[in-house]
């Protein structure tokens, strides 16, 4: 239990440090902009396979963070690899996908729980980040058509990050 609490940590302080990273109204040099989006990318990634890593039997939850953790270090490729931006861009999409795809992929293991408050936490923490990284990849198509969806890819951030702390909340044990 206190592997998987420290594991959701991980990914909550991972899915906030990349949405400060991506809010431009804190006027960030790009420099530390970057390194936030990176750093929290690498702690999601680190977190998702803890999590996964909780998991002792194959469980459609495992299989998510496994899925999870390889977009987020899909997305870290596209943050440092030394690539034109069309490639840079690609790799973010992919990698934002496929976090969406371990989020759902966890979402329908915990559709099939019981319906208690933590499960609950779980369900909604996973639509939630499926939702935020859906919103990034679609922000991401955007920039590489050439438009402006800077608002788009900040509220993905945020959403995702909501959702990791909801999903943060089904790990603590309940009360007696």
């Amino acid at each position: 239990m206190e592997k998987e609490v420290f594991g959701a940590w991980v990914v909550a302080i991972g899915t906030t440090l990349a949405a400060l990273g991506n809010t431009p109204s804190l006027k960030l040099p790009s420099s530390l902009a970057k390194d936030l989006d990176v750093t929290g990318n690498v702690l999601q990634g680190t977190g998702s396979a803890i999590l996964a890593d909780t998991e002792e039997s194959f469980t459609l939850n495992k299989l998510g963070n496994m899925i999870q953790a390889t977009g987020n270090s899909t997305v870290v490729s596209g943050l440092l690899f030394p690539v034109q931006r069309e490639t840079s861009l690609t790799l973010l999409i992919k990698g934002n996908l496929l976090q969406a795809l371990g989020s759902g992929t966890s979402l329908a293991d915990d559709l099939n729980e019981e319906r208690v408050l933590l499960n609950l936490y779980a369900v909604y923490g996973d639509l939630l980040q499926m939702i935020g990284n859906s919103l990034q990849a679609i922000a991401e198509g955007q920039e590489l058509k050439g438009r402006d969806a800077q608002t788009l890819e900040t509220t993905g951030n945020w959403v995702q990050a909501i959702g990791s702390y909801f999903s943060l909340l089904a790990t603590l044990p309940e009360s007696p």
